[in-house]
């Protein structure tokens, strides 16, 4: 491939509204263009890449007995109707009538149409298992996209369905897509983390995501350097530090008791006031589920995850407003607190709480009772509530927790019956009985395995490509384009290199070395050969490994084989 007919258009500045390492490098690179608010243009260098990915993963998939179809973006809301998210899913779906004024809306994902298919398709226990799979644009009308490609409105997703006969089965197409996806990030040349997940809206038994270590992440897992043990914070439990000792001005054993702490408001100033440790305060937290008042309560050096709590009420909450606060409880947000609570407020409490005694509001502006024990001052429930946090013990063998943010580039479902009894998609077994198909879900994102890549692997002057997805193997820069010796010599490596199965880029542009080597640097093709001065004086060639910035000067005849030991040596990792 020759950069005069090429469209690359790199940049020297990055763009201003980039913050996420990987939006400024694919921009400046030249492999995408926003048209709008989390919609991109994947311009040819940028699809080389994608198209790499997509390959390695068709390879995985086929190996797994993977089938690969098409189905359409747009959908009737009839099968989203059937399956029950038709209402459940919010302001993220695309929704439209069409000329007829019948609902219809832009897919988010394929279960119901999965689901519709093998209603029409199955029907005897002979014709399971199996697995289809697509390559597919989604839509979904994200609130806040953002980071580049890693989180858009519009994207490319790898979206696989098992169907199976029972939940033994379900099992085995499970961990079969498990290990497919470990060998596919392996081969893109990540590094990442598998941890329990949260089915969240996909519903089912179970879930793990792949995660790929990034600061650019927006999801944060707990990882335990003792154990096995990783889960997303939606799941993950920290064995928190016991809170410094009460002052003897608080005797432990003295039960509640009123005192003041006229305008404090916070954890903090309260903690302050009563000179304690904010881990032996409760924070106190009104939501709103449906119209229900919940109290989630919380140690005061917390935080409460909304997903914990989403799950221990079987529904979504909201917070409280302020005035709503004031109109159940009668009283500011600062000074809530558990005991005495009137008016059907249903409490539940972090399972760090039941050790006590605590600080509570006292349902009393300026006043805090202190000496509060949960579960004998007042009742609630238990669930787990908090956000793990650095440091806390693992809940398998004590050793402390690390926190990282990551990147999601994978998750796997064990959706059950959900959607095969929603839209009727029954098989016959062996006895002739008839029984729901069994399903299961995964998903893998090309574009934010492109961008993990990037985040991972650059430096400051720009992408390092793993082999297995650069968009060029080497990229080749003949000095003077005008001087014969020198292009004669860059076509005759060119055509070695692209018969021993290399992908070529040629910088054939008539522009100064530096800018040719600053764009080499940006696109981060893992092979820089130059042909230059040096072969007109000696006869050599320089070829540049851009993970080491190692360079090699070899005769012409031996290019080849120096970039066969390049690609041998980031094959091994």
């Amino acid at each position: 491939m020759r950069w005069t007919r090429s469209l690359i258009p790199t940049l020297r500045e990055d763009p201003a509204d980039a913050e996420a390492i990987s939006h400024k490098l694919m921009v400046r690179a030249g492999l995408v263009r926003q048209l709008a608010a989390g919609i991109y243009v994947y311009l040819p260098v940028g699809l080389r890449v994608i198209e790499k990915v997509n390959a390695i993963i068709r390879e995985e998939m086929n190996r797994i007995g993977g089938q690969e179809l098409t189905m359409p973006v747009l959908h009737p809301a009839e099968i989203w109707q059937q399956s029950g998210r038709w209402d459940a899913i919010g302001g993220e779906m695309f929704r439209l009538k069409d000329r007829n004024q019948r609902d219809m809306c832009l897919g988010m994902t394929h279960e119901e149409v999965v689901a519709w298919l093998a209603a029409r398709e199955i029907r005897s226990y002979r014709d399971l298992p199996q697995i289809w799979y697509q390559i597919q644009t989604k839509e979904r009308d994200e609130a806040r996209p953002r980071s580049g490609v890693l989180r858009t409105r519009e994207f490319l997703m790898k979206d696989s369905y098992t169907l199976d006969p029972d939940q033994a089965a379900l099992d085995v197409s499970y961990n079969a897509h498990k290990q497919a996806y470990g060998k596919i990030f392996d081969r893109c040349g990540l590094r990442y983390v598998v941890v329990d997940s949260d089915p969240g809206m996909m519903g089912g038994s179970g879930s793990h995501e792949f995660m790929a270590p990034s600061a650019a992440g927006e999801d944060e897992v707990a990882l335990c350097a003792g154990c096995d043990y990783a889960a997303n914070v939606e799941l993950a439990r920290g064995v928190p530090q016991p809170a410094s000792p009460s002052p003897a001005s608080m005797p432990e054993d003295a039960g509640p008791r009123e005192v003041a702490t006229p305008g404090s408001r916070t954890i903090a100033e309260v903690a302050a006031q009563l000179q304690i440790d904010p881990a032996g305060m409760i924070k106190s937290l009104l939501y709103m589920a449906g119209d229900t008042p919940v109290l989630a309560l919380v140690r005061g050096d917390h935080s409460l995850h909304e997903r914990k709590l989403a799950r221990a009420l079987g529904a979504e909450p909201r917070p409280a407003r302020p005035e709503e606060v004031r109109e159940r409880l009668g009283v500011s947000v600062g000074s809530v607190g558990p005991v005495g609570l009137k008016g059907g407020v249903r409490v539940i409490a972090d399972e760090s709480l039941k050790s006590g005694p605590y600080v509570v509001g006292a349902n009393r502006d300026g006043f805090h009772l202190v000496g509060v024990r949960p579960g004998k001052d007042f009742g609630c429930d238990w669930a787990d509530l908090q956000v793990a946090l650095p440091g806390e013990g693992c809940p398998r063998c004590g050793q402390p927790l690390q926190v990282e943010r990551v990147i999601e580039v994978g998750n796997i479902f064990k959706l059950g019956t959900k959607y095969s009894v929603g839209l009727n998609a029954m098989y016959l077994d062996e006895a002739g009985q008839q029984k729901p198909i069994v399903m299961g879900s995964y998903g893998i994102g090309p574009a934010r395995i492109a961008a993990a890549a990037v985040e991972q692997r650059h430096d400051a002057d720009g992408i390092i490509w793993p082999w297995a997805i650069a968009p060029f193997h080497v990229h080749l820069i003949p000095v003077a384009v005008k001087d014969a010796s020198q292009m004669a010599a860059a076509e005759d490596i060119e055509r070695s290199l692209v018969s021993a199965g290399f992908d070529v880029l040629m910088d054939d542009r008539d522009e100064r070395a530096g800018v040719k080597f600053k764009d080499a640097d940006l696109l981060g093709v893992p092979i820089r050969v130059t042909v230059g001065n040096a072969f007109i004086k000696e006869g050599v060639v320089e070829v540049r490994d851009r993970a080491t910035r190692v360079d090699q000067r070899v005769p012409k005849s031996r290019v080849v084989e120096a970039a066969r030991v390049i690609e041998a040596v980031q094959a091994m990792g």
